[in-house]
């Protein structure tokens, strides 16, 4: 992105650049018309006009350049306004010397003036028109620059819309696969038959919570990591009835961490991926550990299993990229998803993003 937006920028100095050119021929022309109408036609006025403009042009890097360096942000708006105000003196300084060295090839400085003296006046007289014309050339890179950023954002906005109904519909279609809903149904089943109602009517409402939470959630792109655990904790008490006593979970959490914002169901993936190929594959007990902590301004959420360790496949791959994709839309290089074996066996997924609570939003 920010190699495409330098590209746009130099397009837009390019445009400028043309602008001023087209600046340059019609003065050059006034010029030479009017010479023509007073009866006195000079190319020298002509070719100095043209050469000024040319100039100009040339030097509208200055601004463009500190457009750049200093974008207009509240915490440093003292700053910028020095940085164009000294920039705005030196772009009329360059263009005053640029006049004052064409004008002795073209014969346009008085003979009776000394050197100092036209530098000086012609700085004066020309000092309040290029500080207008600069700050003309800022505006518009400003412009530029602050319209680009809507535009991203609203793309941005639309990737991550779009990004967070698929992560919906893939959550709601792991809730709702045949060997889910099967394996479901089938402890509730189970609980029911044996008369265990106290268990059964739980699992149900675990269920609802579950699929309820999916399809009720709203268009928000971030969550607090309180309400995603919950949905987890919902998750994980449906996953230990069907395993009965053979799925253990533990949680190490933060509690200061719990406004923290994290993406919509970022933990979903991490933590059916844990279950299905990691806890879910043995015969004795299964352990799933979901953590949270802050570290150099940075939140660190972990899904570790005690399973037979990471072996990339299909299914867990495609769970994996899309939150990876989100990470990056949301975070760009500031977030990442690592997957690795546990030291103590098992496989730990590890996602880092920047720490930001809802009293920063």
């Amino acid at each position: 992105m920010a190699a495409r937006t330098f590209l746009k920028f130099d397009r837009l100095w390019l445009i400028i650049a043309a602008a001023c050119a087209v600046l340059a021929i019609l003065s050059s022309l006034a010029v030479f018309l009017n010479s023509r109408i007073t009866g006195r036609t000079s190319w020298n006025d002509v070719i100095f006009t043209a050469s000024l403009w040319l100039v100009f042009g040339a030097l509208t890097q200055i601004p463009y350049a500190l457009a750049r360096r200093f974008p207009i942000r509240r915490e440093r708006v003292g700053r910028t306004i020095a940085a164009h105000l000294v920039g705005a003196l030196v772009m009329s300084l360059s263009w005053t010397s640029a006049g004052v060295l064409l004008a002795f090839p073209l014969v346009r400085r008085p003979a009776q003036v000394s050197f100092l003296r036209y530098f000086i006046s012609s700085l004066l007289t020309n000092l309040s028109l290029c500080v207008f014309l600069y700050f003309a050339v800022l505006g518009c890179i400003y412009a530029f620059s602050y319209y680009r950023e809507v535009r991203e954002r609203e793309a941005q906005q639309a990737r991550l819309t779009a990004q967070l109904a698929e992560a919906r519909l893939s959550a709601l279609r792991m809730q709702l696969n045949p060997h889910f809903l099967f394996n479901s149904l089938n402890a509730i089943t189970v609980l029911v038959r044996d008369q265990n109602n106290r268990d059964a009517s739980r699992m149900l409402e675990l269920l609802s919570g579950v699929l309820r939470q999916v399809l009720q959630s709203g268009k928000r792109q971030e969550v607090t990591l309180d309400e995603e655990l919950r949905f987890i904790e919902k998750y994980l008490a449906i996953e230990q009835v069907r395993f009965s006593d053979r799925l253990q979970v533990k949680w190490s959490i933060d509690p200061a961490l719990r406004d923290a914002l994290v993406p919509e169901f970022i933990l979903q993936p991490l933590v059916e991926n844990a279950v299905r190929h990691g806890a879910g594959k043995l015969s004795e007990k299964g352990l799933i550990e979901v953590a949270a902590a802050a570290e150099d301004g940075n939140l660190l959420l972990s899904v570790r299993d005690n399973g037979p360790g990471y072996v990339a496949t299909s299914d867990s791959g495609v769970g994996l990229a899309n939150t990876r994709t989100r990470l990056e839309t949301l975070f760009g290089e500031s977030a990442q998803l690592n997957v690795a074996n546990a030291n103590e066996g098992g496989t730990v997924t590890t996602v880092r993003l920047p720490l930001q609570r809802t009293v920063d939003a």
